[in-house]
């Protein structure tokens, strides 16, 4: 059977933007300039840019990804800058998988979430679990709709990340996959 796909966004679920640094135990502080950042803010020289964007990660969020049972793949706005500004800081290879959207940020004409078609259809058909902080009730009832194989949406609120009960999630459905596959 193939592994199910582990479809990870970085803000909210592997950076906790809403939180403050002194909340979150074991993450550290990082400054990082993602091209998708700078493109979208309003004063490109303003203070905050030349310093960066401040991103928060657990250094041990990584090995805990790869021990579980999924093929794991990008599904950020940060697309392969995640590879290389993410994954060296969590501990992940710098060449995952990573879905190229083709206009990120546009409005659905459904109200679904603007990663929701393009990542169903770059999963093919095939199992996966999606951990994102921008998941709602009309994206889980529109995959449902309209893909065939099992699929785990996880919204992950930004302010705590990924937490061990995500993990414990993650790994119990993908327990609870027929091995015989769709």
């Amino acid at each position: 059977m193939t592994r199910p796909l582990l479809l990870l966004d970085v803000d909210g679920p592997l950076n906790p933007f809403r939180s403050r640094l002194a909340g979150l135990r074991g993450y550290t502080s990082h400054r990082m300039r993602p091209s998708i950042w700078l493109s979208y803010r309003d004063a490109p020289e303003s203070r905050s840019t030349r310093r960066g964007l401040r991103v928060r990660l657990h250094p041990a969020h990584g090995a805990r990804l790869l021990a579980l049972p999924y093929e794991l793949a990008w599904a950020t706005a940060w697309t392969h800058e995640a590879n290389t500004l993410i994954s060296p800081h969590i501990g992940l290879s710098a060449d995952l998988p990573v879905i190229e959207w083709p206009e990120p940020f546009i409005r659905d004409p459904d109200g679904l979430f603007w990663k929701t078609r393009p990542l169903l259809e770059w999963t093919a058909g095939r199992p996966f679990a999606w951990v994102d902080d921008m998941i709602t009730p009309r994206d889980r009832a529109w995959v449902a709709a309209h893909h065939p194989a099992p699929a785990l949406l996880l919204r992950i609120h930004p302010r705590h990340g990924l937490r061990p009960q995500d993990f414990t999630t993650l790994n119990r459905w993908a327990a609870g996959l027929s091995p015989a596959g769709p």
